[in-house]
């Protein structure tokens, strides 16, 4: 393909700060659903919430810049990573600082699987099946936090009337999809946002100042509540370990994606030092408190529809995310979008997410077709975790305290049950090309 600016080309100056703008809003638009997710959970009664927004924006430039300057030198973009999020909403009972302390040790974990050169030896598990497995898993296993999300009851707005509003959304965002291209497809979601969140607060004037919390001064440190002292619990840290696992394929599929796409130099190389970067930013968000990032697959299409396959206009991205972290009052708009919009959004991203996986195990199979088999080793871990993430909370709390992270996380049982299936039980019936193709 013939870019506009190649790699290390530099765009002219305007154009370079309104490509780094694209970009800073497409990691925005991230910072904001997870970081709306995880204070609703977790943070709705300490009123910490814009904390947890400012130290997001924070490890979210620095990733960046740290990635652009000794990572892999590639136009990705990071943010909060999709597959953390499951593990944190699955061990709520714990104290942050615990999901905290498995985040950082998460860090290390895949930064020494990078830098020793075994994870090479570990990519060889994540089959094609299993990774549309992982991405099927982590749509169904969210399911009952985007359901919280739709309903809001603590809104004291009708939940039928949120439930229909959110649903309206995804539909009108599905066919705004159709019909857009290039960076207007881009740009939906931030939109969406917006737009859903005016629409919202024009029905219900109410729920706009119960949203923005105007109060937040203008200038206010982020370093605090920090991971100190750790705090270990096994089960949890395990439950930890297989969302790593499954977050640094992820790492590795975004900037092969781009090796692919844009044939630099040193391919093997940029992707070591991507994972090492992304491990060594993990470490430092959970000493933060705050999810850890990963590098985000859909930078192959900002950069196809806008014809910049530079690097540069990422670094005045990540500068922009790194000034607005100190300002939590410009965060507080940033961070009022209804938790309603919320759930609405994430069902077209969730949905985009189980047709990206069912594409993948289909693909794989397009030669030989889809049998029982491949069948099996995509349907019967998915239903597995689907039925344990919608377990009652009275069932959950019967499973022991240390073995709940594990057994009460459908993501991790449908992952185990993926391999097990896949390398043990239909070894030879099923075929084991490399990842994604």
């Amino acid at each position: 393909m013939q870019w506009k600016y190649d790699l290390n080309e530099s765009p002219p100056f305007v154009a370079n700060i309104i490509l780094g703008l694209q970009w800073a809003i497409i990691a925005m638009t991230t910072i904001v659903i997870i970081g709306k997710i995880i204070g609703t959970i977790y943070f709705q009664e300490s009123g910490q919430e814009i904390l947890y927004l400012q130290k997001l924006f924070f490890i979210t430039g620095l990733t960046i810049l740290s990635q652009l300057l000794w990572g892999h030198r590639l136009p990705l973009i990071s943010g909060p990573a999709a597959v953390l999020l499951v593990g944190a909403v699955s061990s709520q009972a714990y104290k942050i600082s615990v999901i905290n302390t498995s985040m950082m040790i998460g860090g290390l974990f895949i930064g020494v699987l990078a830098a020793t050169g075994l994870f090479g030896y570990l990519r060889k598990l994540f089959t094609a099946r299993v990774i549309a497995v992982v991405l099927l898993l982590i749509v169904f296993t969210l399911a009952p936090t985007i359901r919280d999300l739709m309903v809001d009851l603590q809104s004291g707005i009708d939940p039928l009337f949120n439930i229909a509003f959110a649903v309206v959304l995804a539909f009108i965002m599905f066919l705004l999809h159709k019909v857009l291209h290039g960076t207007g497809r881009m740009m939906l979601i931030i939109c969406s946002l917006a737009c859903g969140s005016i629409v919202y607060f024009l029905i219900f004037p109410e729920s706009f100042h119960k949203n923005v919390l105007t109060h937040e001064p203008w200038l206010k440190s982020f370093f605090a509540d920090l991971t100190i002292p750790l705090t270990v619990v096994p089960g949890v840290l395990i439950s930890f370990l297989i969302c790593y696992l499954a977050l640094t394929i992820n790492d590795f599929g975004s900037i092969q994606s781009l090796n692919e796409m844009l044939d630099p130099d040193e391919k093997d190389r940029r992707i070591k030092r991507g994972i090492i970067i992304t491990g060594i930013a993990n470490l430092t968000s959970g000493f933060l408190g705050v999810l850890g990032p990963v590098n985000y697959t859909l930078s192959p299409g900002v950069i196809s529809s806008t014809r910049c396959a530079s690097r540069y206009p990422l670094f005045p991205a990540a500068i922009f995310l790194l000034l607005l972290s100190p300002f939590p009052f410009l965060i507080t708009y940033l961070g009022s979008v209804p938790s309603v919009v919320i759930g609405g959004v994430m069902v077209y991203i969730m949905a985009s997410q189980a047709s990206a996986g069912l594409q993948i195990a289909i693909r794989d199979c397009k030669d030989s077709g889809f049998s029982f088999e491949n069948g099996i080793v995509v349907g019967m871990p998915v239903l597995l975790g689907n039925v344990i993430a919608f377990l009652p909370a009275e069932v959950l709390e019967s499973i022991p305290l240390m073995l709940r992270p594990i057994l009460g996380n459908g993501f991790v049982a449908g992952v185990v049950s993926a391999l097990f299936l896949e390398h043990l039980v239909f070894k030879n019936r099923v075929q084991n090309p490399e990842p994604g193709r």
